[in-house]
């Protein structure tokens, strides 16, 4: 995935940003709405990231100022866990980048970039039940949300794009 305006660039990521990537998870304000993951789980998912880019059409992708390449955030598109045949899309953010309405570009390019795959499939965001600022995002984006999903551990907020 490639996008780029005015504020954001979304790209893929350098073998070399591990680091940046791995920043992101180290601030407890960030991961409070994520599943609790270890520093290897986040390495692990850096390194998938970087094997998808030749693979296939889905994957993780950074997030960058477009003014002055300041790292945002990540973005991930991906079959989701509960129903293979829907495409998941998600984000995280540094906190410095909360609140600019830097989410919403990110949730529209994402489900643009969906939307230009051959396949159409459902594209739904699932989101921590208490995380508020995402679900606004997500509304403000087409999203509406159905049911909550459960799964074995945990209930979480289940939205579904809803195509023009």
């Amino acid at each position: 995935m490639q996008h780029k305006d005015d504020s954001i660039i979304i790209r893929e990521f350098t073998a070399q940003e591990l680091p940046l990537f791995l920043s992101l998870f180290e601030n407890p304000n960030v991961t409070q709405f994520l599943p609790n993951k270890s520093h290897e789980e986040y390495v692990e998912m850096f390194q998938k990231a970087l094997s998808d880019y030749q693979e296939q059409s889905f994957s993780r992708w950074g997030i960058f100022n477009a003014q002055d390449n300041d790292f945002v955030g990540m973005c991930v598109v991906r079959a989701l866990v509960d129903h293979p045949e829907q495409t998941e899309i998600g984000y995280v953010l540094g906190e410095n980048y909360w609140g600019k309405g830097v989410a919403t570009k990110v949730c529209k390019a994402l489900v643009d970039y969906c939307l230009s795959l051959p396949d159409h499939r459902d594209i739904v965001a699932v989101t921590d039940l208490d995380n508020v600022g995402s679900q606004k995002v997500l509304a403000k984006n087409g999203f509406n949300r159905i049911e909550n999903l459960v799964r074995e551990d945990e209930e979480v907020a289940y939205f579904i794009f809803q195509k023009n």
